[in-house]
């Protein structure tokens, strides 16, 4: 740690120079050179120290290149292997035409690997690259190596780029709060610009704030303190606030096909959950298939399986209507009974196909990653299925608005008789509504391969929450099921950090409960003669 310290003050003092052209000494670089190739460790640590001191322009290039093993020194020469296999020379950075003989990789041992971390921790603050910079000032941070202060002060002297001099600011100031010794006043200045920095790192570097500082310190740091606990408080808000909007839409599209089942058909579909799986598995059987021969389309994989997925939990659907549904209407319980049964024979079939073990569906690249705003993550997954069930729920509007079967199913829906007599065939408005249901649940499968496990037991995690939001929205309801699974989503989501996630679900069906015997029809309960008698 002692070679460490010394040389982040070598690092100061290359700093200095730096600022200095025409300092530098020609010498000294010549002789760490000649160290380099010496193969001794306690030459390779003198030959860092030298190239730091005389503010080597290749310093950087060649330490990071040490480290990674690409350093190749031996018969007077001292060459940098580039990843992509070009030789450099080391001197100058540039481009030799071949390798020179007689070349072997400079060897490391913990104490030179110990001195390459210290010296590209310091580097990292005058790196060209303004990322780079920002990258080594959170390093220091927090690292608060007080023997970084003269770097710091230099860097910040010369910096231009305004996301970096913050960066560097900030990291001089974590350093400033914690030395005792400097002056109150850049103290106070340092609390202040942690204040404006306003996350978890500011915070827990103003509490490591010594016990035992002025009282004109102490206020400085409860007032910074506070501050940044209420800036933090409304950050936390706005991420659950997102994660209910999350959960909301994966709740829509759970939900929306059962809602539109269940309002046209009455029929209570315990199998629901497991169209949802199929839809899941579908997305999984895709992407074995380009996997291993098309593996150039991975990235459209997900576009692939959305319409084969609506097509596979649709036909089944289908085939649960026409075998089994349309023998018990009017009979609800030995319906619920049947569906439960189908929805119990289908986990088992998938189980004997596929196994009980959880299967793996990828994210492609466009899904992958998340992006910051303050202190806010939104994941792309998250927010590629929002827009995707916003996507479904306007196509079935359009369908339920636009089309002759969204019409005829609006007029089942509201009189069935009537509808029967003026000449629309109800059974095939059935089976066409209980395929369409089924396939939207096979889309919610798509969407949920991405952020759940794919397994027989997918769909059950989402029965009892869709028939909430069915009940809770009103039946039939399409834009009562959006508000619904929204609402419900973001009070899920604002209750778990107090409630936890057990008792906030439990808070939430009794208030379902509560609501339900107020307005037994739900939110939006749907107009006609038949639905109102």
């Amino acid at each position: 740690m002692r070679i460490v310290s010394c040389l982040l003050r070598m690092i100061a003092l290359a700093t200095l120079l730096a600022l200095q052209p025409g300092v530098a000494s020609a010498q000294g670089a010549d002789e760490a050179f000649t160290r380099l190739g010496a193969d001794s460790f306690s030459d390779t640590n003198r030959a860092i120290e030298l190239l730091i001191v005389n503010a080597h322009p290749q310093a950087a290039a060649i330490i990071e290149a040490l480290a990674a093993g690409r350093l190749l020194a031996g018969a007077g020469a001292v060459v940098i292997k580039t990843t992509d296999g070009k030789i450099l020379d080391a001197r100058t950075g540039s481009a030799l035409a071949a390798e020179p003989a007689g070349l072997a990789p400079v060897r490391l041992n913990n104490g030179v690997r110990r001195t390459i971390q210290g010296a590209l921790g310091g580097l990292g603050l005058l790196n060209p690259d303004p990322a780079k910079r920002i990258s080594a000032a959170e390093a220091v941070f927090k690292s608060r190596d007080v023997a970084l202060l003269p770097v710091l002060e230099g860097a910040i002297a010369k910096e231009t780029d305004a996301k970096a001099k913050a960066a560097l600011r900030q990291a001089q100031a974590a350093i400033l709060v914690a030395k005792s010794d400097a002056p109150p006043f850049d103290r106070i200045a340092a609390i202040d610009v942690l204040r404006e920095r306003g996350d978890q790192d500011a915070l827990a570097t103003l509490r490591s704030l010594p016990a035992d500082s002025s009282p004109a310190l102490k206020e400085a740091q409860g007032r910074a303190v506070s501050a940044i606990e209420g800036k933090l408080a409304l950050w936390r808000a706005g991420q659950n606030l997102w994660y209910g909007l999350s959960l909301g839409s994966v709740l829509l599209l759970a939900a929306i096909g059962l809602a539109i089942t269940f309002g046209v058909m009455g029929v209570i579909n315990m199998a629901h959950g497991e169209m949802v799986m199929l839809g899941a598995y579908t997305t999984f059987i895709v992407q074995e298939v380009i996997r291993t021969r098309f593996p150039g389309l991975f990235d459209y994989s997900l576009l692939i399986a959305v319409p084969l997925a609506f097509m596979v939990a649709g036909l089944v659907g289908i085939a649960i209507e026409r075998g089994v549904i349309r023998f018990l209407y009017g009979r609800p319980l030995e319906t619920l009974l049947a569906t439960w049964g189908i929805s119990l024979i289908l986990q088992q079939a998938v189980r004997t196909a596929f196994g009980p073990t959880n299967r793996e569906v990828g994210a492609p690249n466009f899904m992958s990653g998340a992006v910051e705003i303050g202190q806010l993550a939104i994941t792309w997954n998250r927010l590629w299925i929002i827009v995707f069930a916003g996507l479904v729920f306007a196509a079935l509007l359009a369908i339920l608005k636009l089309t002759p079967i969204g019409l005829q199913m609006r007029a089942v829906t509201q009189n069935r008789r009537m509808a029967s007599a003026m000449g629309i065939r109800t059974g095939r408005v059935d089976a066409l509504t209980f395929g369409l249901g089924s396939g939207v649940a096979g889309l919610a499968g798509v969407a949920l391969s991405q952020i759940d496990n794919v397994s027989p037991n997918l769909g059950q995690s989402y029965i009892i929450d869709s028939f909430m939001v069915v009940v809770f929205g009103g039946v039939g309801n399409l834009w009562g099921t959006l508000i619904s699974a929204m609402t419900l989503g973001v009070a899920n989501k604002l209750l778990e950090p107090y409630a936890g996630a057990v008792l906030g679900k439990i808070a939430l069906l009794v208030f379902i409960i509560l609501f339900i015997q107020k307005r037994p029809r739900g939110l939006f309960a749907l107009k006609g003669r038949a639905v109102e008698a």
